[in-house]
């Protein structure tokens, strides 16, 4: 039996590495995806053949994640909740369609990643493996009770290391959990369990690495611009830009001015809440423009249609759906709607705060003749319009109000009537 693991050097996959080899006598093909997570990836190869793997593929999918899978859903206007941005929802189906194109290219029978029972990187993996090949198997050790007897705690992992001489670096206490891609960087467990305790607190500044603390952000501001097409940033400060060199550009940025720093309790898609703590620099400086960009270019009513889809989308990359027909079908209208999001937008970046400075478009929809408040030079608008349009939007509310007042009536006079009874006395 062959299987393609997710691999990438730590405690967890180390020791599930050589545990599937044991558990399934089985042949192990590590798999590690370069995201951008600027994590050593040096010595992960001899490392990997160490703990008993017969071979390990490293790719560089930074472009694809990129062009493929953040800008498709920064121009779905995508967010989770209100706050999340997605970082590492929208990741793992990247990894995962990427481990079913080599459990093909190796004949490999499954596929196997290292998320626990109560997480959603579960669902997000074995989602896409369904939806991408049906009849590749997925074995998740921590959803094993054998394997859970074995590793109760770290302690536990680290003993079985040892004892295999498989080089890994761990202590048995860990203040957090900590995952990094080119969109951002999530916190999660270990302290950050209690919703009360600051993360943004001076004490637990060492734990940010993409972003300044805000308080310490350069006291000059700092203004960018970004040029869109079609929706997509093609250009930052007037120089083109690959999708990969803009979120790496808008990272720095960002994250010299303390921007896209976020603390939310969420709801995951397994039925407990959770709480978070990330860093988007360069993700919500993107966010931020296009939404300017589309106030200037997008209708009104294909604005509106598409935001009330958002909380459907955000839900369905959360959730694990990326490669579900609805939301393949959701990203068909939003193409259609970026049609003219073409333009500039012009950012202005202060300790931790975005504001918009100035955007413009050859497709503007903003008329600055039309929506002045002198005369109008074209004549588009005759203000003398709006008594009808008002009259005939007033309509229902009228009509509704005087049904009111109609049904309320007979009670009134009912406890009218109540009241007199009551004054007269009882009767003799």
């Amino acid at each position: 039996m062959k299987i393609v693991l997710a691999y990438s050097g730590g405690l967890d996959t180390s020791v599930i590495l050589a545990w599937l080899k044991e558990a399934y006598d089985a042949e192990i093909i590590g798999f590690c995806a370069d995201i951008g997570q600027e994590e050593e990836l040096k010595g992960l190869k001899p490392k990997a053949l160490r703990t008993g793997a017969s071979k390990i593929y490293i790719e560089d999918l930074r472009e694809e994640f990129a062009r493929d899978f953040i800008y498709p859903m920064m121009r779905a206007g995508a967010i989770y909740e209100g706050q999340y941005f997605l970082g590492t929802s929208i990741a793992r189906p990247l990894i995962a369609k990427a481990m079913v194109d080599i459990a093909h290219r190796e004949k490999a029978e499954a596929i196997a990643h290292g998320a626990t029972g109560k997480g959603n990187d579960q669902v997000r993996f074995e989602l896409t493996a369904a939806a991408l090949d049906p009849h590749l198997q997925v074995i998740a050790p921590w959803r094993d009770a054998s394997f859970r007897s074995l590793f109760p705690g770290r302690a536990e992992m680290i003993a079985y290391c040892e004892e295999r001489r498989i080089p890994v670096q761990a202590s048995a206490k860990k203040p957090y959990s900590m995952d990094r891609n080119l969109l951002h960087i999530s916190f999660e467990a270990g302290i950050l369990e209690d919703p009360w305790m600051d993360a943004f607190a001076p004490k637990n500044k060492d734990m940010f690495k993409l972003s300044a603390a805000p308080e310490e952000a350069p006291d000059k501001a700092e203004y960018v611009t970004l040029d869109f097409v079609k929706g997509d940033c093609v250009a930052v400060n007037g120089k083109a830009l690959s999708p990969l060199a803009v979120m790496q550009k808008l990272n720095r940025l960002g994250g010299k001015h303390g921007i896209g720093r976020v603390d939310m309790v969420e709801n995951r898609f397994v039925g407990m809440k959770s709480r978070g703590v990330y860093e988007t620099p360069g993700g919500a400086i993107l966010y931020f423009a296009h939404r300017q960009m589309e106030s200037l270019t997008m209708d009104r009513e294909v604005m509106h249609l598409r935001d009330s889809l958002i909380p459907r989308y955000a839900a369905l990359v959360y959730n694990g759906f990326w490669f579900a027909p609805e939301r393949l079908a959701l990203q068909a209208l939003v193409e259609d709607s970026q049609q003219n999001v073409t333009g500039t937008v012009r950012v202005k970046l202060y300790k931790g705060n975005l504001m918009v400075a100035g955007r413009k478009s050859p497709v503007s929809l903003y008329n600055p003749h039309i929506a002045t408040m002198e005369a109008d030079p074209t004549q588009a608008y005759n203000q003398d319009d709006a008594t009808g349009f008002i009259r005939l939007n007033a309509l229902r509310l009228k009509v509704g109000r005087a049904v009111d007042r109609t049904t309320a009536q007979p009670a009134a006079r009912k406890k009218t009537r109540a009241k007199h009874s009551r004054k007269r006395g009882p009767r003799k």
